[in-house]
């Protein structure tokens, strides 16, 4: 029975959850897969569902009878792109890797740890996915690790346990950020950079004054993965308004931690109306999603699961962008003049060579209390990317 069941991915940020979309456009062959380029003036994430479709099995030879009838002759392999994962073996990079697994753009997936990662891929790689899977471990390996990689991903790093002080936090994660980034430098510097290592607001700006001192800083290619405040604001707008989720789009400003998180409310697609209260409500819970996690765990563990999907929506929107799909946007924490800060998340268009442009106009027409919250947030953003900038430059 199972031979004959086919799964179905949409790629974007609705990929992994099972919805078929339509398109109008012939589709290119990639692997088993039919990836047709989006037709839509603009993309936000999730809306990427209405015009992108990927149709994937990983039930055997026999299922591609279930891909629309399609023969194996239509069906070509297209997987062109390196990943590489620093942190692999950790509560974040296992469930990323195996989602970066399931993109039918990936020729190659690079896991590095420092212990445990060959079990990992050993795992990974009996998945039938086109993707080849290797391991390196520990520092001699790095440099192999990275070598002609497209896209490099690092959830490295630890989370913040009981007892914990944050400079605690933020000292472990920016020295490891800071050394990942100059193997990074040294060995793929035209890679796309994604850093996820919290604290995100710190890490960034360490990421790009290791590469300036490498001479090989580009703006464009050096993205703080903040989508999962977008995942959690979409999620909590579509449930509490009683919307279908993959309809609702929420752009996420400011930083990646408490109060720096802005979700924009007012810009929210489709056009919706929020009470007072409900603004407040839904404004807090977007930016406190990771305590609600750890306490639902009740100290067992962090929003890894949660963090590795939306990395890995923001890791497929890159490779589509590196593809040739013009029209892909997501929110990420960059180097920025939005704002009189030196680095801001906000929505971009992402191509082939990274960032193409800035939206400016989700800035624009705000709320009264959405511009108070940006104005509040400013002085502990700021303070956080100095931090992370005298880091790197002791």
């Amino acid at each position: 029975m199972l031979a004959t069941t086919a799964a179905t991915f949409s790629v974007g940020s609705n990929a992994f959850l099972g919805n078929k979309a339509s398109s109008s456009t012939q589709p290119k062959s990639v692997g088993r897969a039919s990836y047709s380029p989006p037709r839509l003036s603009s993309f936000s994430g999730i809306k990427a569902a209405t015009s992108v479709n990927v149709e994937s099995s990983f039930s055997g030879n026999d299922s591609v009878a279930a891909l629309d009838q399609r023969s194996l002759a239509d069906l070509q392999p297209h997987a062109s792109y390196k990943v590489a994962v620093l942190g692999a073996g950790g509560g974040i990079g296992q469930p990323l890797s195996l989602l970066i697994k399931l993109s039918p753009l990936v020729s190659a997936l690079h896991l590095y740890d420092i212990a445990n990662v060959k079990g990992v891929a050993a795992d990974l790689s009996h998945c039938n996915t086109p993707s080849e899977v290797l391991a390196f471990t520990g520092a001699s390996e790095l440099a192999g690790a990275l070598k002609g990689v497209n896209v490099v991903v690092i959830p490295a790093g630890v989370p913040r346990k009981p007892g914990m002080t944050r400079d605690d936090l933020f000292n472990i994660n920016a020295g490891i950020v800071k050394n990942l980034v100059e193997a990074v430098a040294d060995n793929c510097p035209d890679a796309f950079i994604q850093i996820i290592s919290n604290p995100v607001n710190s890490t960034v700006p360490i990421a790009a004054e290791v590469l300036k001192k490498k001479g090989v800083y580009d703006p464009k290619k050096l993205f703080g993965v903040t989508t999962l405040d977008v995942v959690r604001a979409n999620t909590f707008v579509a449930r509490k308004k009683n919307l279908k989720l993959t309809d609702v789009d929420v752009p996420v400003i400011g930083g990646h931690a408490g109060i720096t998180i802005l979700p924009l409310l007012s810009k929210t697609k489709p056009s919706i109306s929020f009470t007072d209260e409900e603004i407040e409500e839904l404004t807090v819970r977007i930016q406190n999603g990771g305590t609600e996690v750890v306490e639902a765990k009740a100290g067992a563990g962090s929003a890894t699961l949660s963090m590795a999907y939306g990395a890995a929506r923001f890791v497929e929107s890159s490779l589509r962008a590196l593809d040739g799909d013009s029209h892909v946007y997501e929110c990420t924490f960059i180097q920025s003049e939005l704002t009189e800060l030196p680095f801001f998340a906000s929505r971009v268009k992402i191509g082939r060579n990274g960032i193409e442009e800035v939206v400016s106009k989700d800035l624009q027409g705000l709320t009264a209390y959405e511009e108070k919250a940006l104005e509040a947030l400013k002085p502990e953003l700021k303070a956080s990317i100095e931090k992370g900038i005298s880091f790197a430059n002791k």
